[in-house]
Formats: structure tokens, sequence, C-alpha cells
């Protein structure tokens, strides 16, 4: 008989591995409605800072509208700041909030 030892991580190593890859990508970059700019400088602002398509800008300009805000992005904080402030020197509301 042979004896096969595990070479898995303990399991505190799993969760801190999961703790910090959850923190890492926990914050959502909100956009924020107003009654000053127009569906097309958002929609252009969410390509060209986020990276959206047409299409997904157009939807996310939507929700935005009919909901308030929303959530155009998610990921890590130090990825979601920068684009945060792309979009607020163009006169857009926008926050990074940690998902609850």
């Amino acid at each position: 008989m042979s004896i096969k030892l595990s070479t898995s991580p303990k399991p505190w190593e799993v969760f801190e591995s999961d703790i910090d890859t959850a923190l890492a990508s926990s914050y959502s970059l909100i956009v924020w409605n107003d009654e000053v700019n127009t569906f097309e400088w958002v929609i252009e602002s969410l390509i060209e800072v986020c990276g959206h398509t047409h299409e997904q800008a157009e939807q996310c300009a939507l929700f935005i509208h009919n909901k308030g805000k929303y959530a155009v992005k998610s990921g890590d904080y130090d990825t979601l700041k920068p684009m945060c402030n792309s979009i607020t020197e163009r006169g857009i509301g926008a926050t990074v909030e940690m998902i609850d």
C-alpha cells in the first residue's frame, strides 16, 4: 500500500487567496444620471473610457437614465479609479463603490 501526500494548499492559504481575489474585484464604477449630459456624450465616454462596445454603452446609458445610476464596470479599485476620474473630468457624475 502506498500513501499519497496531498500537495493542495492548506485551508487557510486557500481562504486568504480567496479573500485577496474577492477584494481585488469587489468594486463597481457607478455612473449617475443628470439633466445635463446627453445620451450621445455618455455613450461616447463609456466607449472611450471603459472600452464598451457601442451596444454596451447604449444599454448602460438607458439603465443610468431609467434607474438614476448604474454599475457600468466592476473590478479592482486601482483599475476603476482612473476610469472614474476620466468620466468625472468629462462632466459626468461617477463614483467607485465597494460591492456589498
